[in-house]
C-alpha cells in the first residue's frame, strides 16, 4: 500500500463533513457563531436569535429598532463580510426582525 501525503486534522474533518453532506449545515452554524466577531459585542448583545433558513437567508432578531435600521443600510456589506469570514458563500441575504 502506498502512503499518501500527510493531511492536517482540519483537512480530514472538512473531508468527513463534505462526505456526509453536512457541509451546508456546518457552514450555517459557523456563520452564526462568527456573528459577534463581524458586528462586534455591542450589537451582538442586542441580538436575541439568529439562524440560516433553507433559502440561504440569515435571519437576525434584534432588540433595538435603531440598530435594526442601521444594519439594514449595511446589509450587502454584512453578507459579504459573513461569507468571507466563513470562507464560503453560505448566505445570499440578511433579514432583520
Amino acid at each position: 500500500m502506498k502512503r499518501s501525503e500527510a493531511k492536517s486534522l482540519g483537512q480530514i474533518i472538512d473531508e468527513a463533513i463534505n462526505m456526509t453532506g453536512q457541509a451546508d449545515d456546518f457552514n450555517a452554524y459557523r456563520l452564526s457563531s462568527l456573528w459577534p466577531d463581524v458586528v462586534g459585542q455591542a450589537i451582538n448583545r442586542m441580538t436575541t436569535r439568529r439562524y440560516v433558513d433553507s433559502n440561504h437567508i440569515f435571519h437576525v432578531y434584534l432588540t433595538s429598532a435603531v440598530v435594526k435600521n442601521e444594519l439594514s443600510f449595511n446589509r450587502t456589506a454584512l453578507v459579504e463580510a459573513l461569507n468571507r469570514a466563513v470562507g464560503s458563500t453560505v448566505i445570499t441575504d440578511i433579514k432583520f426582525h
